[in-house]
C-alpha cells in the first residue's frame, strides 16, 4: 500500500468529489488502521451524483468503467482488500458497473476472493455523503447518522474504508498505468493532470468536459457558449462559490487558483449566468431546494436551511437591511453544527451570494429591487423530474419529449434561434434555420422554450411528442476532451 500512496503523494491527487482531501493521506490511514486491528479494510467508490448541475461520474460511469475499477482493484490489492463497493445513485450507472464487473470476473463472489457488488441509493443530495453511502451499504437508509465517524477508521461493518470519488479512482489508474513522470507532463506542475467539468447553466451547449489544469476557465466557458460578459459564475456547484464576470478573467482551472479568486472546485461544476437574469432570484431556487434535501436529522439543518431560504425570500420581497442581517446570521450559525456537511455547504453558498451580488443586494434591500425576470438557468430535480439543461438531464438522456416548429410565414431570419439552441437550429446561407422541425434534446428542454420566447417574429412554437419510443440503452451526453485526457480516458 506504500508504493500507492508515494505514487498519489507525488502526483497530489486529491479527491475528486467535492472536498479534495489528499489521497495518499486517506490510504495510508486506512492501511494503518487495519494493520492496528488486524482486519481487512474495505474499499468503496462513491459514484453518487446527486446535485443537479453535476453529471461528469456519470458520464465516466457510463463511458470507462473498467478505468475505475482499475483504480479500485489497485487499492484492493494494496491493502489487502476482499470488499468493494460501488455507489451509485442511476439505472445507467448501475448497468455500466454491474456489467463491467461481470466482465471481469467479479459479479459472483464464488469466483473470486474479492467480493464485489454494486449499491444503487435514491437520488438526493444528502445519499452522496460518504457517512450516508456507508450507512446504505451495511442495510441502513441511504442518510448521515447522527454522529460523525472517520470512513478510514470505521466504515463498512466497522472496518476501515478507503472511500472516494469514482474520478479519484480513475485519475489513479491513470498515473500507475503510465508513470508519474508522464502523469505529470499534463496540467500544472503543483496540479498535475486532468479535470472533469460539468459545464451548465446559461450556456448554448451544455457538457461534460475534461480539460488539463492550468486551462483558463474563460476558455471552457467559450467552449459552452457561455455569455461573453456573465453576470456571475458558480463555481463547485450548489455546495460552492460565485465569481464574478472580472474574476472569471483571472481563474485557471485547479483547485488552488479557484481558490484564491473567491471560487470553489468541489465537484467539478461550473454554472455561468447571463446579465437578463435576477441573480438573487436564481440563487433562491436553489437555496429552496437545498432546504428541501436535508435529511431532517438536525436542527441545523431542518431547521436552519428553509429559513436560510426565507431570508433570501424575504430580501426580494422588500424585506430591508433586516432580511439580509437574518440570513448572514442563519448561516453563520448553521455551520460546523450538522451531521453530515449539507449544511456547511449550503451556508457557503449562501454566504456566496450575498457577497458577490452587492449592487442587486442594494437594489433589492434599499430599492424596488433589479427589475428582471427569474429564468430558471441552474438546473433543479423538480416534481420527481431530471433537471433540464445539464448534460445527461434526464435518466440520463431518454427519448426527446418535444419537437419545435418554424413557422416560414412568420419567420425573418433574425438568427436567434440558432444562438439559443444550436443543438437543433443552424442557419443556412441565406441566414434561415436549415430545418422547419426538430426534435428537443432533453437536455435542451428549458432553453427550446427560452428560444419561444425570445423569437422575435413569433416564429416558433414546441409541440409534446406523443409518439411512443423505445427507451435509449445508451446515454448520449455531449462530451469534450482536451489534449491528453482523450488518452487517459481510453478513447
Amino acid at each position: 500500500g506504500e508504493q500507492l500512496a508515494q505514487l498519489s503523494e507525488r502526483i497530489s491527487l486529491k479527491g475528486r468529489g467535492g472536498a479534495g482531501f489528499p489521497f495518499h493521506k486517506k490510504l495510508r490511514s486506512v492501511a494503518e488502521a487495519a494493520i492496528k486491528r488486524g482486519v481487512r479494510p474495505v474499499v468503496v467508490v462513491n459514484g453518487s451524483e446527486d446535485e443537479p448541475a453535476c453529471r461528469k461520474d456519470t458520464v465516466l460511469i457510463n463511458r470507462a468503467p473498467h478505468l475505475i475499477l482499475d483504480g479500485a482493484l489497485l487499492c484492493a490489492e494494496a491493502m489487502g482488500a476482499r470488499t468493494l463497493v460501488i455507489g451509485v445513485t442511476r439505472e445507467s450507472t448501475q448497468r455500466s458497473m454491474e456489467a463491467a464487473l461481470a466482465e471481469r470476473g467479479l459479479s459472483n463472489g464464488r469466483r473470486s476472493a474479492l467480493r464485489a457488488r454494486v449499491q444503487r441509493n435514491p437520488v438526493r443530495m444528502v445519499t452522496g455523503a460518504a457517512a450516508s453511502l456507508i450507512r446504505s451499504i451495511d442495510g441502513g437508509p441511504a442518510i448521515p447518522p447522527g454522529r460523525k465517524v472517520s470512513a478510514s477508521r470505521s466504515g463498512v461493518g466497522g472496518a476501515p474504508t478507503l472511500l472516494s470519488n469514482a474520478e479519484t479512482f480513475a485519475q489513479l489508474a491513470i498515473a500507475a498505468r503510465i508513470g508519474p513522470e508522464r502523469y505529470g507532463n499534463t496540467g500544472l506542475y503543483d496540479e498535475p493532470g486532468t479535470v472533469m467539468l460539468t459545464v451548465s447553466g446559461a450556456v448554448a451547449r451544455p457538457m461534460v468536459i475534461e480539460v488539463p489544469t492550468g486551462v483558463p476557465l474563460r476558455y471552457v466557458l467559450q467552449l459552452a457558449g457561455a455569455p461573453p460578459v456573465p453576470q456571475g459564475v458558480l463555481t463547485g456547484g450548489y455546495h460552492g462559490k460565485w465569481i464574478d464576470a472580472a474574476t472569471v478573467d483571472e481563474a485557471i482551472v485547479s483547485r488552488n487558483s479557484l481558490q484564491q479568486v473567491g471560487g470553489s472546485l468541489g465537484a467539478g461544476a461550473i454554472l455561468p449566468i447571463s446579465q437578463d437574469t435576477c441573480p438573487l432570484g436564481e440563487s433562491l431556487r436553489v437555496a429552496q431546494w437545498l432546504a428541501e434535501e436535508s435529511a431532517g436529522q438536525c436542527g441545523p439543518c431542518y431547521l436552519g436551511l428553509p429559513a436560510a431560504a426565507r431570508g433570501l425570500e424575504d430580501i426580494l420581497n422588500g424585506g430591508g437591511p433586516a432580511a439580509l442581517e437574518a440570513v448572514k446570521q442563519v448561516a453563520k450559525n448553521v455551520k460546523r453544527r450538522g451531521a453530515c456537511s449539507h449544511p456547511d455547504g449550503s451556508a457557503m453558498f449562501l454566504e456566496s451570494t450575498v457577497k458577490a451580488f452587492t449592487d442587486d443586494l442594494a437594489a433589492h434591500v434599499l430599492g424596488n429591487g433589479c427589475g428582471r425576470p427569474v429564468e430558471g438557468v441552474l438546473p433543479l430535480f423538480e416534481g420527481g423530474r431530471a433537471p433540464t439543461g445539464v448534460p445527461g438531464g434526464g435518466e440520463e438522456n431518454g427519448p426527446s419529449r418535444q419537437k419545435i416548429f418554424v413557422d416560414w410565414t412568420l419567420c425573418r431570419g433574425h438568427g436567434l434561434c440558432a444562438d439559443i439552441l444550436p443543438e437543433v437550429f443552424q442557419l443556412g446561407a441565406d441566414g434561415f434555420p436549415t430545418v422547419a422541425q426538430a426534435e428537443v434534446p432533453r437536455f435542451a428542454e428549458a432553453k427550446a422554450v427560452r428560444a419561444v420566447r425570445r423569437c422575435p417574429a413569433l416564429a416558433l412554437r414546441i409541440e409534446e411528442d406523443t409518439r411512443a419510443q423505445p427507451p435509449s440503452s445508451r446515454t448520449n451526453l455531449p462530451v469534450l476532451t482536451q489534449g491528453r485526457g482523450r488518452r487517459a480516458l481510453g478513447r
